[in-house]
């Protein structure tokens, strides 16, 4: 690091004055061999001879390519962004002193949206081999996110219990476009090992699904994916709500990464007008949904929304509470929000305490 950045890098640690915790850092491999390798030999070879089929009608690439999804700056000599641990330190963990920051595995290999289900359980078992050897062995400030090929419910049982007790994975990780609306009982195996272990279940919204990213179909520019973030979360949670899963499950944590939290109160508020008219079709629902949504769903602020009128995001904090977010960067999206400018409205002192560290503490169990 040279002098200049380590100027910069120590204004950033006195102008935040607070412990730092990020919950969604994105890592990428820097060749398909870092990852490959901890592939069973049958299962290479099932990669070179038929390729990896994902659930998308798009081969190779999102529908929408992303040529500028990453910071420019945080492209190393070799492989993508998000490949370099060092450039990562420099950047990220060292510059900002960040404490703890959870790994988002997504990008690697296509995890559990891979059609062949013994291939996706198998990239999934690969892609936390490696989380463990090129990021959480090396860097103690690291924490894995335990990627399932949640379509296959007894892998995802077997992948769970294989690592249950490993607290360099702080958190599950499933993709919220799956192939069935997330609270359906199918999955809810997953959920009750999470719960029983004292694991979060985390849901990012981006990447490759089952589906299009819109109840539509699939959209004309990236603006439009970029937004449906927001929208892909809100399905998630009425399922998960509706279906009864809190009900069943009251101590599971339920934590929703990269699509915001503004509509959240809104959500909150229309659900249980609806829910007071027609609880009668869901009886197992036994609380208005807004509660189920204080007492069991997290949400990582990135990206922080920035209404015109700025004191509003404050009634927005008040309106889900203070407790209920998590800081985080997006690192090394080119949308990455910086801890110093990310809440454009002051926040109290106890409210920044609360979001930057205190709650990812709580519910993640670090020391």
């Amino acid at each position: 690091m040279n002098e200049a950045v380590k100027i910069s890098a120590a204004g950033a640690r006195a102008h935040a004055r607070l412990e730092l915790i990020d919950c969604d850092i994105h890592p990428y491999p820097k060749t398909r061999a870092d990852l490959y390798q901890f592939l069973p030999r049958e299962w290479r070879e099932h990669v070179e001879t038929y390729g990896a089929r994902g659930s998308q009608p798009f081969l190779g690439m999102m529908h929408i390519p992303r040529v500028q999804q990453n910071r420019l700056d945080s492209m190393p000599e070799v492989g993508p962004a998000g490949s370099d641990l060092k450039l990562m330190q420099e950047q990220l963990l060292d510059f900002y002193d960040i404490r703890y920051g959870i790994l988002q595995p997504f990008g690697p290999g296509g995890g559990g949206n891979l059609l062949h289900p013994g291939l996706a359980s198998a990239i999934c078992s690969a892609v936390n081999e490696w989380q463990t050897a090129y990021w959480l062995d090396p860097e103690p400030r690291l924490r894995g996110s335990l990627l399932l090929p949640q379509e296959d419910i007894a892998a995802s049982l077997k992948e769970i219990e294989r690592h249950a007790g490993n607290k360099q994975f702080a958190q599950i990780v499933l993709h919220a476009r799956s192939a069935e609306p997330l609270g359906k009982a199918k999955y809810w195996p997953i959920f009750e090992s999470a719960e029983r272990i004292g694991m979060p279940v985390a849901i990012h919204s981006s990447g490759y699904g089952q589906y299009a990213p819109s109840g539509a179909g699939w959209m004309s520019f990236y603006i439009e994916e970029h937004h449906s973030y927001a929208h892909t979360m809100q399905t998630a949670i009425i399922s998960m709500i509706m279906e009864g899963v809190f009900e069943r499950f009251p101590k599971l944590k339920f934590v929703v990464v990269e699509g915001g939290f503004a509509w959240a109160p809104a959500l909150g508020w229309r659900l249980d007008k609806v829910w007071t008219k027609n609880r009668s079709e869901v009886p197992h629902v036994k609380h208005p949904p807004s509660d189920y949504m204080r007492s069991n769903v997290w949400y990582a602020t990135q990206p922080v929304e920035e209404p015109e009128v700025a004191s509003q995001i404050g009634d927005i904090i008040d309106w889900i509470g203070q407790d209920k977010l998590l800081f985080a960067t997006d690192y090394p999206h080119w949308d990455m929000d910086d801890p110093r400018y990310a809440f454009k409205f002051p926040l109290d002192k106890e409210t920044q305490a609360r979001i930057f560290s205190a709650n990812a503490r709580e519910i993640y169990g670090f020391a």
